[in-house]
């Protein structure tokens, strides 16, 4: 048995769990029902997470934080996205304002 064997049957085994645990999703959307209340609370708490994670990322670098630029440029490109733009835009436009600002000497 070689020194490669372990880590190929781990990464076979987390490939096949994962695969069975994405092929689950469509394969119980139809067995599966929620009431319509915690069908909007999980659809609502996916947004939630995703805002936690935008905003996380946006003010920390690290463990500390990552001075106004960055989150000036997230905002300038989500007033965009709120606005309709096309993600190429948005995201050109949060880096632009970003590099711009700290080009300027905001941190």
């Amino acid at each position: 048995m070689s020194d490669a064997t372990p880590t190929l049957v781990a990464m076979s085994a987390l490939a096949a769990g994962t695969f069975l645990l994405r092929l689950s999703g469509p394969a119980l959307r139809a067995r599966v029902t929620f009431p319509e209340r915690a069908g909007k609370l999980l659809e609502v708490s996916a947004v939630l997470l995703l805002a936690a994670l935008a905003a996380t990322s946006a003010l920390a670098e690290g463990e500390t934080f990552a001075g106004p630029a960055r989150p000036l440029g997230v905002l300038a490109g989500g007033v965009l996205a709120w606005r309709g733009a096309p993600f190429l835009v948005v995201v050109l436009t949060a880096a632009g304002t970003a590099a711009l600002l700290r080009l300027a000497g905001v941190p």
